[in-house]
């Protein structure tokens, strides 16, 4: 089930059949997508069989399977050892055959021994939503900290499934054939390599936490406000990232198009500037072992100062997505009552003309980051959020320093002006880091 690759890069990922060992992409393996409906359970955010359907399938694609075929199997009674019935095995045997599909994406939980005998009665391989999502973010992590944070994701999910898969890893230890001692079985040498290796993954993200943490306190010394960017994957958070910052982050029609954080300096409405970052996106059931292993990631998400909400809106379950990322917030220790959240409406573009006048009606932040639609009220919408509790004080001024007001004008936000006893008095709101700047004019 798995394949070592370069030592060198810390990687070592789980690959499917039909995928490159080397690279972690696919050679576009056939597959059949399967979303099991369970009697008597609720529908996670309201979203319809057809919806998740939709979206386990843009999963698979995200890592370039070729879906062959893709559909909604009812559950009456969930079967320990198959999951499914006999006859509805029977009916997947059949399509995998029809297909000739490599792999079997299965939109739920599959327990070790559920995996086990269906890759042997379909003849294929099987991988439920956590591993497929797993694999994606293998594929996509680009940078040292992300493929730190993919790997002890991927092999906390593994433990409970070893079954003679994690021998490669005694290379790692320098092992001459015999580190298992007399007795011990291979088994039992797999879960003391993999305990080791999760072990020193660990250690390492913790020293990429404290470095995150030193980055954060120097940043709090000179005051510069951060911003973070979260949504739902493919609400086109890297667009609105690229439009606000004039950076080439990849941004794509694609569900996780990018996975490691990118932060920039954006300039504010009214003068000053902040820290834009942007974050990986959320998805419904997004598996608890990644959630763990990117908290050092999101801890950005639980300092910024301000946090940007960005929906789809077109997007038929724009409110199942939503409450999905509050879900998410909420795992983070993340709320509304402590820092301020703003809900940006993007995609306005895909709207129908009815639906984008009801929202204006609303005064919502609607914008559209692909054709530029809104930036200016959104980034107005930020220096007010942001200035919020920035002091308010009056500076006073000679008549004849018209350069340091006009700064004032350009940067601060000028609330009032009077003569006092000659002097210019402006009464300004004005951030820390503006007023520090003011002060070295």
């Amino acid at each position: 089930m798995t394949a070592p690759l370069d030592p060198a890069e810390g990687r070592r990922r789980a690959t499917l059949k039909g995928f490159d060992a080397d690279r972690g992409t696919s050679f576009g393996a056939p597959a059949i997508v399967v979303h099991p409906e369970f009697p008597g359970r609720a529908r996670k955010g309201g979203r319809s069989s057809a919806a998740r359907l939709e979206e386990i399938s843009g999963l698979a694609a995200a890592i370039r399977l070729d879906v062959r075929e893709a559909l909604v199997q009812p559950v009456r009674s969930l079967s320990p050892a198959l999951l499914f019935g006999k006859g509805q095995v029977e009916r997947l045997q059949a399509l995998v055959a029809a297909h000739q599909a490599e792999v079997v994406v299965i939109d739920s939980a599959v327990s070790p021994v559920q995996q086990k005998n269906l890759e042997s009665a379909l003849g294929a391989k099987v991988i439920d939503r956590t591993n497929l999502i797993l694999e994606i973010f293998g594929e996509r992590a680009a940078t040292a900290e992300g493929r730190l944070q993919v790997e002890l994701a991927h092999l906390e999910y593994q433990a409970g499934r070893l079954v003679r898969t994690w021998t490669h890893l005694e290379r790692q230890r320098g092992g001459f054939g015999f580190l298992g001692g007399p007795g011990e079985t291979q088994i039992e040498t797999d879960r003391r390599l993999l305990r080791d290796r999760i072990a020193r993954l660990k250690r390492q993200l913790v020293e990429v936490r404290r470095t995150r943490g030193l980055h954060r306190a120097r940043r709090r010394k000179a005051p510069v406000p951060v911003i973070a960017l979260v949504g739902y994957t493919n609400a086109g958070k890297s667009t609105l990232f690229n439009r606000l910052t004039g950076a080439e982050v990849l941004a794509r029609d694609l569900l996780f198009a990018t996975l490691d954080p990118t932060m920039r300096r954006i300039e504010l409405a009214g003068g000053g500037h902040a820290i834009l970052s942007d974050t990986v996106g959320f998805v419904s059931d997004l598996p608890t072992e990644l959630v763990a292993a990117f908290r050092a990631t999101l801890e950005e998400v639980m300092e910024a100062d301000l946090i940007l909400h960005v929906r789809d809106i077109a997007h038929p379950d724009s409110e199942a997505q939503a409450a999905d990322v509050a879900r998410v917030l909420a795992d983070l220790g993340v709320s509304g009552d402590d820092r301020p959240i703003l809900e940006v409406l993007n995609k306005a573009d895909l709207l129908p003309p009815h639906e984008r006048a009801e929202l204006a009606r609303r005064d919502c932040l609607l914008v559209s980051a692909l054709e530029g639609e809104g930036m200016a009220a959104l980034t107005r919408a930020i220096a007010a959020h942001l200035a919020g509790d920035a002091p308010v004080e009056t500076i006073l001024l000679h008549p004849g320093d018209g350069a340091r007001l006009a700064w004032l004008f350009g940067h601060a936000e000028v609330l009032a002006q009077d003569e006092a006893d000659g002097m210019l008095a402006v009464k300004v709101r004005m951030a820390p880091d503006l007023r520090a700047r003011f002060a070295a004019l």
